[in-house]
């Protein structure tokens, strides 16, 4: 089973599991679905750093995107984002087992790669908690080297955590597994690494303070749900339980997934014990003590008395929206779980007497996931397709760069979400923030069932308060784009007097009167975060392809032992 020229098996089976999810994703087009929004050009707007007015949710998500599309076409951009986090998943996990056996490294590889989280992720289109997902073995290993004090394993943990950190919630995932693995004698350079790394998005925030509370409604909207008839806890411990179940697979409905996942929670539970003997029991039992942390602040809300504590932090903790969509958190218990299911499997293995019994027992559970979830391949069996966006985006994004007029640009109609015949009337977040050389100013509350979720932005409230657009022009307002053919209307009141500078089947574009009057915005915030962030990350490549042990040395002398 662990012939020389199986050393292939794993990478090979991570490629089969991206290529199965993403295949009918990677012809040209944009896979625009939910919060999941490329556009053929991202630009370095305020928003793109944190300072915009609104919350770094996106932050620096937006601005590693803009740098990639100065290269590479959007579509493309997204394709190997798509790709390269279902790839990683499924090798980090693999590589992360601490086996010798191959069929244990394919068993957690599948276990991991191939979850409800990643599922329902993809779906509703949080494609930076999928590459911090990707990311959390790669850094969870990275921590164990730190741990065990090997050579260089400080710039390896740089690395590992790097696209891990593209959003507030990745950059908190991958700070506590990055802890929890080095251990608490290596704590401060690890935390320091963590802050350094988490700057881009965590120095706007805290320079915003008044501005970082969150609607409580969010709590209850956003809060995890059962996905059968066991109860919200039992889908999470089984990686599932997204607030939003239009993005939840078919088969996840199915009357025996409870029964199922507490079949595999034991089994996991049986795989720690040789996790804890082959890692030591403080990283084996941290690690986990971790998950079953992700798993409680998971359900927190649909447990007694944990709505209102979560409700009242939201209302008074800078910040303490993060913890909304709690469901994000149960990604630190898919490592425990992986890696015990898979080391549990290995023990039932190496109890069978023959050959074919071993590989009959190691195949059905490296395919396991795949069975249970088999919607997942394929896009969601089709649930996820290509679209093109109608040339009248970059006429307005052309007619926007051209002109150096001052003032945001407002979308209408007033709505976060989209949905475009263009893009066969899915579900998706306005593309105008990320399609637009200017900064846009949208609305930015959700309807979530029967409940509303105020927004983030302060200004919106003014700009829903106006009847003209000369009121907008007093509020930074510079354009106004209204975007023809979804749902929603349009307060003609506020065209009356506003200029057309643009028209087009899809898209039309309006100046406001006069001059908007427009706050003086200070880079200085975002150059010393990112300078920060990204002269680590280059300290961190160099030791990388220089290792440090070997500077000083001369030419000719012995290597020292370590």
């Amino acid at each position: 089973m662990d012939a020389p020229g199986r050393r292939f098996a794993l990478p090979v089976l991570s490629a089969v599991l991206a290529f199965a999810v993403c295949a009918p994703l990677l012809g040209r087009g944009f896979v625009l679905s939910y919060d999941m929004v490329f556009a053929p050009r991202q630009y370095f707007v305020p928003d793109a750093f944190g300072l915009g007015s609104t919350l770094p949710r996106s932050v620096p998500a937006d601005a590693a995107v803009a740098l990639a599309t100065t290269v590479l076409p959007g579509d493309v951009v997204q394709k190997i984002v798509l790709l390269l986090a279902v790839f990683f998943a499924a090798l980090g996990a693999g590589r992360l087992v601490p086996t010798e056996h191959t069929g244990t490294r394919l068993v957690a590889a599948t276990a991991y790669a191939w979850t409800p989280y990643v599922a329902e992720r993809l779906f509703i289109g949080h494609w930076p908690l999928l590459l911090t997902y990707a990311c959390l073995p790669w850094i969870a290993g990275a921590g164990l080297a730190v741990r065990r004090h090997e050579p260089n394993a400080l710039p390896k943990l740089v690395i590992a955590c790097a696209p891990a950190v593209l959003t507030p919630p990745g950059g908190v995932l991958a700070a506590a597994v990055m802890v929890v693995a080095a251990g608490s004698r290596r704590l401060w350079p690890t935390l320091a690494i963590a802050v350094a790394l988490n700057l881009p998005w965590l120095l706007p925030t805290l320079l915003d303070a008044g501005g970082t509370y969150s609607d409580p409604a969010g709590v209850a909207a956003f809060s995890a749900r059962a996905e059968s008839w066991g109860p919200a806890l039992l889908s999470v411990l089984g990686l599932g339980g997204i607030w939003n179940a239009e993005t939840v697979p078919g088969s996840r409905a199915m009357p025996l997934i409870p029964v199922l996942t507490l079949v595999v929670v034991a089994i996991a539970a049986a795989g720690l014990g040789p996790l804890a003997k082959r890692w030591g029991k403080a990283p084996a039992w941290s690690l986990s003590a971790l998950g079953l942390a992700g798993v409680l602040l998971a359900s927190l809300a649909t447990l007694p008395g944990g709505d209102a504590l979560l409700a009242a932090a939201t209302r008074h903790v800078p910040g303490a929206g993060l913890l909304r969509d709690a469901q994000k958190w149960v990604a630190w218990w898919a490592l425990p779980l992986a890696l015990g299911f898979a080391l549990a499997v290995e023990a039932a293995a190496a109890k069978l007497r023959t050959s074919r019994g071993r590989v009959a027992l190691v195949a059905a559970a490296a395919a396991f996931p795949l069975l249970t979830m088999p919607d997942l391949a394929w896009a969601g069996w089709g649930r996820l397709g290509t679209a093109q966006y109608p040339d009248d985006w970059r006429v307005v994004s052309e007619v926007l760069g051209a002109d150096d007029r001052p003032g945001d640009v407002l979308t209408l109609p007033l709505s976060a979400f989209r949905g475009f015949a263009w893009n066969d009337g899915r579900t998706q977040l306005d593309p105008a923030p990320r399609a637009l050389p200017k900064p846009v100013l949208m609305d930015d509350t959700l309807i979530v069932g029967t409940e509303r979720v105020a927004g983030e932005d302060p200004r919106i409230g003014d700009v829903r308060a106006a009847t003209s657009a000369r009121e907008l022009t007093a509020e930074g307002i510079g354009w106004i784009l209204v975007e023809h053919g979804t749902p929603g209307d349009v307060d003609s009141r506020l065209l009356a007097d506003a200029t057309p500078a643009w028209s087009g089947a899809w898209l039309t574009l309006y100046r406001t009167p006069g001059v908007p009057g427009v706050k003086g915005i200070s880079w200085a915030p975002a150059v010393v975060a990112n300078g920060v962030a990204l002269t680590l990350l280059c300290v961190a490549l160099l030791c990388r392809m220089l290792p440090m042990r070997t500077l000083g040395r001369g030419r000719n002398s012995p290597p020292r032992k370590e």
